[in-house]
């Protein structure tokens, strides 16, 4: 398992300890640019810190270069900050005119120990610690970043507060590292990119969270569902397909209306029967499962379904396509003997990384979530077997891992798949759970070899967890830059002008005959302008169709990279392309 080692845990707590002290230099300097401010709350996080505030005047991004002199000046000062404890009343009357404060002092346990931390004319209620004084901080080591909004403790029907985000570091130098970064990342957000590329978008008005796919997305929507279902027949599933929309009882005994109704839609009456949209696909599979009497010689099941689901997330949560409340899971089940268990969760497990490695996410760490203390379902030693199969499965990977201890659900041990894209962030993508709670709810059962009556396991299993987060996720990671099988557009024809507008258009049917995604761009502009239309686009090849091309029956080839190879027979271009599809590379 990797660990920290405990010098990169002092690393990370001295950071921690200067980001906070940061956070309170920040609340200071509002302080005194807004005198009227109510403070929130203001945490170090794993970039840096934020702090959220109540104020009359709404900031914007030119405000943040007036809040920034004044914390230089507040560390330039070297104001010590000084801890001191209170009583709960003495606490509530300093904080007498600051809301969130007092309702903070009115959670804590009655045997809490009230600290606050005065650094000059600023108090702030705070645990600590900080450093000694402000003039340990370094005055060219902190950026404000942005600005956003942010419900009272997440809850929407509280009031929205100001959250002024920022990062601090204790040498220029890695503050500049991290801004460059900060600078790749807004370049790679897939929301940028698929815009410029014409790939989906999100409308507020018809509905937040609810992705529309343009014809360019769909495209390669189609290739990652074609490659997947082909990818799922020849690892022995079959593929089904289930309704959108269920009735009440099926999520009654789900236990869903018990455990998750706040993150469902609303139901829809029909017949006097309540239906609901489905939040997941897991009751429709087991319902085929009970159609027919199950021996044991017809498991294991494996029933993949690209099922889109509808789930109710907070509108502050949403986040592009990877947040969202509409998504297609690429969800599968497996239905198996005990003795079948090890079997099918290396299966899974290997199955999992392979696939992730088809869309080049080669560091893979695993997290293994065991019991939960309190209420199971199912008895200890099936928990401990399945977190066993689990945990060797794991193992024979080769994988890195992580255990959070307690961290399964009450029906069940998971491993989460997270992998590093090519910026070094981690993201949590597959995703494999037992499940003991379904089986014993909807009285699934197969005929042993005993010829008695037994409950089958259950794994949920997710490889790409949902197509939207995922194809957001896989955006950032190349960047737009995709390898040829995923291009929306592989090969963009280009005649130098319009005299060779019509070979150029037998040369793109041929293309599209061979099951090529090209295009063909007859515009007015001049060929330097399709081709650097081309390359903003990063199609990854260009074939450019002139006199010489023309009279020999050839094509140029320009690929994104900037090379170039004229001259070149129809076949053997066409050849080239084809090649780097079936290998899935870069071209």
């Amino acid at each position: 398992m990797a660990e920290l080692s405990s010098k990169d845990k002092k690393k990370l707590e001295k950071l921690a300890l200067l980001r906070h002290s940061m956070s309170h230099v920040m609340a200071a300097a509002v302080k005194r640019l807004y005198p009227d401010v109510k403070f929130a709350i203001g945490p170090s996080i794993d970039d840096g810190f934020y702090y959220d505030f109540d104020l009359p005047h709404n900031l914007t991004d030119e405000d943040l270069p007036k809040i920034e002199e004044e914390m230089k000046r507040i560390i330039k000062e070297d104001v010590p900050f000084e801890r001191s404890e209170l009583s709960r009343a003495d606490a509530l009357a300093m904080f007498k005119d600051q809301p969130y404060k007092t309702e903070l002092i009115n959670d804590l346990p009655e045997d809490a120990t009230i600290s606050i931390y005065k650094m000059g004319d600023f108090t702030d209620l705070c645990r600590g610690p900080h450093v000694e004084s402000t003039g340990r901080l370094n005055a060219q080591g902190f950026k404000l970043l942005s600005i956003a909004g942010a419900y009272w403790r997440g809850d929407e029907h509280r009031p929205m507060l100001q959250r002024i985000y920022a990062t601090a570091f204790g040498d220029p130098k890695q503050l500049k590292a991290h801004l460059d970064r900060l600078e790749e990342l807004k370049k790679r957000d897939h929301r940028l990119i698929g815009k410029q590329q014409d790939l989906f978008s999100l409308h507020e008005d018809a509905g937040p969270g609810l992705c529309y796919w343009h014809p360019k997305g769909g495209r390669m929507r189609v290739a990652i569902e074609n490659f997947w279902r082909e990818e799922h027949y020849k690892n022995g599933y079959e593929i089904v397909f289930t309704p959108h929309v269920g009735k009440s009882w099926l999520w009654e005994t789900s236990g869903h209306l018990g455990f998750y109704k706040e993150s469902m839609y609303s139901p829809m009456e029909m017949d006097n029967t309540d239906y609901y949209i489905k939040p997941m696909n897991c009751p429709f599979h087991i319902m085929i499962y009970n159609n027919s009497k199950k021996s044991y010689r017809d498991l294991p099941c494996r029933w993949a379904e690209l099922g889109t689901v509808y789930r109710y997330e907070k509108s502050g949560t949403l986040h592009g396509l990877t947040r969202v409340r509409g998504f297609t899971q690429d969800d599968a089940h497996i239905f198996c003997t005990p003795e079948q268990m090890d079997s099918e969760i290396s299966e899974v497990l290997r199955f999992s990384l392979y696939m992730l490695k088809c869309f080049d996410f080669t560091e893979v760490s695993a997290y293994l979530s065991t019991r939960p203390e309190g209420k199971c379902v199912g008895p200890k030693e099936k928990w401990d077997a399945a977190t066993e199969a689990l945990r060797a499965a794991i193992v024979r990977a080769g994988l890195d891992y992580k255990i959070d201890e307690g961290g399964g659900a009450f029906y069940g041990p998971k491993i989460d798949l997270k992998v590093k894209d090519s910026l070094g962030r981690e993201w949590q993508l597959s995703t494999i759970q037992f499940d003991f709670n379904l089986p014993e709810r909807f009285h699934m059962t197969y005929v042993d070899k005993d010829g008695k009556e037994k409950q089958p396991y259950m794994i949920h299993r997710a490889l790409l967890g949902s197509l939207e987060r995922f194809f957001g996720v896989m955006i950032e990671n190349y960047g737009g830059a995709y390898p040829v099988w995923l291009c929306p557009t592989q090969i963009q024809v280009i005649p130098v002008g319009h005299d060779f507008d019509e070979y150029s258009k037998e040369v793109w049917k041929k293309l599209r005959a061979a099951g090529i995604r090209a295009e063909i761009d007859v515009s007015d502009d001049n060929m330097k302008q399709k081709i650097r239309n081309a390359q903003e686009q990063k199609i990854p090849y260009m074939f450019i169709l002139g006199a010489k091309e023309q009279e020999a029956g050839t094509v140029s080839i320009r690929v994104r990279t900037g090379d170039q190879k004229n001259g070149v027979a129809f076949d053997e271009a066409l050849q080239t392309v084809q090649d780097k599809i079936a290998k899935k590379e870069q071209p």
